[in-house]
């Protein structure tokens, strides 16, 4: 029985309240996409729940009425996984946003799936302790997101990925059931911990409603430097050159077109006056004078090698934040280009041949556009953007870098790397999946999407590829 779409949004009305039920034009183009762009924006209605339980009336009237949904959180992902582009309904997570008081004893915090990130840090920060998953989206991106696509970001290299610090799950499946995923606990060895194919799922499994996240201490006195390199090759030797006499925080890379479109369009002061073709952002623990001493040897010896050709330190918290802007100013800078990413990784030991095979490819194919690298280098991401030139359709764009795609993953899959290291899969990466995964870990995934999803209406077009 096929149902119209004002019996539809009736019914939505009926499981809800009829204000919780958008249809104007303005919100269906604004949650109806993600920061892609490349898809338009054609969802139903959306509807914006207030806890689980209308997040279950949701879906049990998806199932009765026979329409899809897709899961909205912040909507500052890169893969196209929040696109509702074939009149579906949008589930925003706006509304479940409560944060608890921390609990000092387990350090642990529960939060909302629609919480935003940065207040989540924030939380934790003004309880003494430190919630260490961050990005240069924190302060629109929701937790619920942040764990739909196991959210990385510029602390991997210490402390992990998102799936790190997930410590419970509230989920409601495509069944309409209510799963309380391992509760919290430190250690729970009761057979299958399903709370990890929820983590990266990208909404194809069920809605993310609750999170408990672990804590920890905030770092000691975090210090900035950012180095000038001199090549491309430069970057992993001043890697293995720092790390060797003190912890890391952070190892970030980009390139001298990304300080310039910073400092151009953002308002960022350059670190210094000499340019590079290459610059690297590293945060450490200043714990002593000693600290201090290690650091100065390695970047000397990194300046005797020729690697490194000028370099900075912070010497206050506002100098480091205003060095970070050099790198988290980067995406939201380039943005007005509708920039084609690729978001890549591979081992960290394996980092200057994947450099090296996927920036030949680049230059070979697009020797006159603007490419813009930056990434997590410390832990083998590396974030590829090619500027739409301004004289190119989208579509047309979309459809030339398409084109290379297929090459550049194919020097990703002879490294074993991955087609998408922390952006998810979304529509952009769905056809692109085999690069990564084998036919039957993919065939795997689709009878664990059938199990919680047996009517397929959880973010339809998400992760495998409809072609």
């Amino acid at each position: 029985m096929v149902i119209s779409s004002i019996d539809i949004i009736h019914e939505l009305g009926k499981a809800l309240t009829p204000e919780q039920v958008a249809i104007d034009p303005m919100s269906l183009e604004n949650y109806g996409q993600d920061w892609t762009r490349f898809t338009p924006p054609a969802p139903k209605a959306i509807v914006f729940p207030r806890n689980t339980a209308e997040v279950v009336a949701i879906v049990e009237c998806a199932r009765r009425c026979r329409f899809a949904l897709v899961p909205s959180g912040g909507r500052t992902g890169l893969s196209g996984g929040a696109c509702a582009a074939n009149g579906e309904v949008v589930v925003s997570m706006d509304k479940i946003n409560a944060i608890a008081p921390v609990n000092l004893t387990d350090r642990t915090v529960t939060v909302g799936a629609g919480a935003i990130t940065q207040n989540v840090q924030q939380a934790a920060s003004d309880a003494g302790l430190f919630y260490p998953v961050d990005f240069a989206s924190s302060g629109s991106s929701q937790i619920g997101g942040n764990i739909a696509t196991n959210a990385g970001g510029i602390n991997v290299i210490r402390y992990g990925m998102t799936r790190d610090w997930v410590a419970g799950l509230t989920v409601v499946t495509g069944k309409g059931e209510i799963l309380e995923l391992n509760k919290g606990l430190m250690k729970n060895n009761t057979g299958l911990d399903f709370r990890h194919l929820f983590i990266g799922s990208e909404g194809i499994l069920g809605f993310i409603t609750e999170a408990t996240l672990k804590l920890t201490s905030p770092p000691k006195d975090p210090t900035v430097l950012v180095l000038g390199l001199s090549d491309m090759n430069a970057i992993m030797s001043v890697l293995g050159s720092i790390q060797s006499t003190t912890p890391l925080l952070a190892y970030e890379f980009f390139s001298e077109l990304a300080v310039a479109k910073v400092v151009e369009h953002a308002g960022v002061a350059r670190p210094f006056e000499t340019r590079a073709p290459f610059y690297a952002l590293v945060e450490f623990e200043h714990e002593n004078e000693m600290t201090d001493a290690r650091i100065f040897e390695a970047v000397e010896k990194c300046m005797d090698e020729a690697w490194v050709v000028d370099a900075v330190m912070s010497q206050s918290v506002a100098q480091a934040r205003a060095l970070w802007r050099l790198r988290e100013d980067i995406s939201e800078t380039i943005s007005q280009w509708t920039p084609y990413k690729n978001d890549i990784s591979s081992t960290v030991s394996k980092v200057p041949q994947l450099l090296s095979a996927v920036n030949a490819v680049v230059h070979e194919n697009y020797p006159d556009w603007d490419v813009v690298w930056y990434g997590h280098i410390g832990d083998g991401n590396l974030h590829l953007n090619i500027l739409k030139p301004g004289n190119l359709r989208i579509e047309d764009f979309k459809a030339r870098c398409n084109e290379v795609s297929t090459d550049i993953f194919d020097a990703i899959k002879k490294l074993g790397g991955s087609v998408s290291a922390e952006h998810g899969v979304g529509t952009l990466k769905a056809p692109y999946l085999n690069y990564t995964k084998s036919d039957s870990e993919i065939d795997a995934m689709r009878a664990i999407k059938d199990i919680f999803d047996p009517d397929g209406i959880l973010n339809p077009g998400k992760v495998f590829s409809t072609g």
